[in-house]
């Protein structure tokens, strides 16, 4: 039963792509990842200053530690996935975010020094190789933004967004071990922080007449924000640490695997995007890949077996 929970978890996730490409029909990128972001952040600390008032403790050294998990956790991880939505189908979106643990493994060689087995390498390898056929595939818009060979702006711009949101939470780590901060407020302030810097983005190079909506849109804007919102950021973070408990984190990256499979189904149904069987094969590869580095990281003591 804990196992069809962790699967609910991304059958419930993915619909954010679909949903967030729709939205983006009626409203800019950068100012639908600071109103998405701001909002958030103020309703966990009104939260907070009701339920949990001994966790609203901040000290100036906290300050730019914060900003810097902003910049790079909230505001650049958005803006480059949400642009790079805007000309990508919601699938291919999908399944280049869901490589966020063989980034996250890579990170962690590098930041951490953590050992490279043979396994481990072989595990990247064959990921990487699954990834190759949805990446030569073009999808969306993005053929008018070819950057280099089979590579276009928007593809590398979400491959962008995985890499920084990975690198987010290596932040995160430190700043909640290193400052004695919880969680909680860690993550609200650097989306208010995050959401503050998007939107200053937005007003500078966006068009405001009066926002960065499409006219007679805000209510359909405020529909997919408020959808957002409410599936990321409220139900499928708590559903995560909920499961968390059960499950390890590593596992749970395997689960999230497949995503771009419902994310393809959504999008299918109510996007009118085609399902490619391709999808599906470089999803099972990447799976198989992620598996090896999962079972390389359990040999090592990395993970835990339950």
């Amino acid at each position: 039963m804990a196992v069809f929970f962790s699967i609910l978890l991304y059958a419930i996730w993915s619909s954010v792509f679909p949903l967030g490409k729709w939205t983006l029909q009626f409203g800019s990128p950068l100012f639908l990842t600071g109103v998405r972001a701001l909002l958030s952040g103020i309703l966990l600390l009104a939260f907070l200053a009701l339920f949990r008032k001994k966790a609203l403790v901040l000290k100036w050294k906290h300050a730019f530690p914060l900003a810097a998990l902003a910049f790079f956790s909230v505001y650049l991880t958005n803006a480059l996935e949400f642009w790079g939505l805007q000309h990508l189908s919601a699938a291919k979106t999908c399944f280049i975010y869901s490589l966020s643990p063989f980034f996250a493994a890579l990170f962690s060689y590098l930041h951490f020094r953590e050992k490279m087995t043979w396994e481990k390498w072989l595990g990247l390898c064959l990921g990487f190789a699954g990834m190759l056929p949805i990446l030569i595939q073009q999808t969306g818009s993005e053929e008018l933004f070819q950057a280099y060979g089979f590579f276009s702006w928007p593809t590398l711009s979400v491959i962008g967004a995985a890499l920084v949101s990975v690198y987010g939470w290596i932040l995160l780590r430190l700043i909640v071990k290193g400052n004695a901060l919880p969680p909680s407020l860690t993550t609200a302030m650097s989306m208010v922080f995050g959401g503050t810097f998007a939107l200053l983005h937005s007003y500078l190079f966006e068009s405001w007449h009066p926002l960065p909506v499409g006219k007679g849109e805000l209510y359909h804007f405020a529909q997919g924000t408020l959808g957002l919102m409410i599936i990321s950021n409220l139900l499928c973070y708590t559903f995560y640490g909920m499961l968390l408990k059960r499950f390890t984190a590593t596992f749970l990256s395997l689960m999230g695997l497949l995503s771009p499979i419902f994310a393809s189904l959504y999008s299918w149904f109510f996007l009118n995007e085609s399902i490619s069987p391709l999808m599906f094969a470089s999803t099972g590869i990447v799976l198989f890949g992620l598996w090896i580095v999962h079972r390389a990281e359990l040999k090592q003591g990395y993970t835990r077996t339950s």
